[in-house]
C-alpha cells in the first residue's frame, strides 16, 4: 500500500479531480458541484487501497459536524455528516473534509470526530491535520484553474456568490478560496458583536502589512466603517472608504473597497476589503 503520508492536500485533490474530469467528459455530465459521497466511496479504488469508505451517512448528532470511523478490523470506514447543518454547502464541505482525513490521515488515528472549530477554520498552518483536511476540501471542491476562469477583472461578493453556487459551497468557503490564490491585496473579516472574530489576508495583503492578529488580541470593528454601520446590512459591490479607517498607517489619501454581508442566521457579519495593488500599510520605519 502506498503510504498516505506522501499525499499533500493539493496533490491528493488533483488526483481525484483528474478522474472526475475524465468521467464527466466520458458521460457528458456536469462536474460541478462535486458529488462528494460518490467520490468518497470510490476513493480507495482511485488510490489503490484495500480499506474503502463503505458508507456515507447522515447522522443527527449535535456535538459534531462530521466523523470518519473505521470498523473493528480497520478494513473499511464510515463517513458521517450532520445533515442538520445550516446549508448544503456546509454539508458538502464537511463531507470533503472527512474525505481528506481518510486520504491524508487515516493511518495516524483510530477515528476522526470534527466539530465546529475543526471544519472550515480558515486559519492555521499545514502542520495541523484539521487545516490539511480543510485545504484538501477546498482544492477538491473549488479547483483553482476553474475558479480563475469564473472571475472578471473586478471581484465582489456577487461574483464570489456565483462561484459558491457553482461549486456548491458556502460564500465563506468561496471567499476564503479566492483569498488563498488571488494576487489582489484582499482581506476577509468575520465579525461578531462588534468585534473581529477572525480575519484572513491574501499573501500580497499580508506582505503589505494589511492583517489583523485576531487570535492574539481583541480587536473592535473600527468606527465609521461600513462594517460598523448597523443600518447597512448588505453591500455586495463595495463602497470606497478611507483606508486609515481600517489601517491607521495607510496613506491618508488612500481608499479601499469595503463589502459587507450581515448573516443573521449565523449571528455574524462577513466583511471583504480590497485594496489598491501598490498600497502599503506598514508603520513608518521610525514609528514606535
Amino acid at each position: 500500500m502506498r503510504p498516505s503520508a506522501i499525499w499533500t492536500p493539493p496533490k491528493a485533490a488533483s488526483k481525484i479531480i483528474k478522474v472526475v474530469e475524465s468521467f464527466s467528459a466520458a458521460h457528458n455530465i456536469d462536474r460541478f458541484p462535486l458529488d462528494v459521497p460518490s467520490v468518497a466511496r470510490e476513493a480507495a479504488s482511485i488510490f489503490g487501497w484495500s480499506d474503502p469508505i463503505a458508507e456515507v451517512q447522515a447522522a443527527h448528532i449535535n456535538s459534531f459536524e462530521g466523523a470518519l470511523i473505521p470498523n473493528d478490523e480497520r478494513t473499511k470506514w464510515m463517513l458521517l455528516y450532520n445533515d442538520r447543518m445550516a446549508s448544503p454547502g456546509r454539508i458538502r464541505f464537511t463531507q470533503a473534509h472527512e474525505l481528506g482525513h481518510y486520504i491524508l490521515h487515516r493511518t495516524k488515528r483510530d477515528g476522526f470526530y470534527c466539530g465546529d472549530d475543526e471544519v472550515l477554520s480558515g486559519l492555521g498552518d499545514e502542520a495541523n491535520i484539521e487545516n490539511q483536511a480543510d485545504a484538501f476540501a477546498s482544492y477538491l471542491l473549488m479547483p483553482i484553474d476553474d475558479f480563475r476562469l469564473q472571475l472578471p477583472i473586478k471581484v465582489d461578493l456577487d461574483v464570489l456568490g456565483r462561484c459558491a453556487m457553482r461549486y456548491g459551497v458556502s460564500l465563506t468557503a468561496a471567499v476564503l478560496k479566492w483569498i488563498q490564490f488571488t494576487d489582489e491585496k484582499a482581506m476577509m473579516i468575520m465579525s461578531r458583536d462588534g468585534f473581529v472574530d477572525w480575519a484572513w489576508s491574501s499573501q500580497s495583503a499580508a506582505s503589505a502589512g494589511a492583517f489583523y492578529k485576531s487570535r492574539q488580541q481583541t480587536i473592535e470593528i473600527p468606527p465609521e466603517t461600513l462594517a460598523a454601520d448597523s443600518s447597512a446590512t448588505v453591500e455586495r459591490e463595495g463602497i470606497e472608504v478611507e483606508a486609515t479607517k481600517w489601517f491607521k498607517h495607510a496613506d491618508k489619501s488612500l481608499t479601499l473597497r469595503e463589502m459587507k454581508l450581515q448573516m443573521d442566521r449565523f449571528d455574524c457579519t462577513l466583511i471583504l476589503l480590497v485594496m489598491p495593488k501598490l498600497s502599503s500599510f506598514w508603520p513608518p520605519f521610525n514609528s514606535d
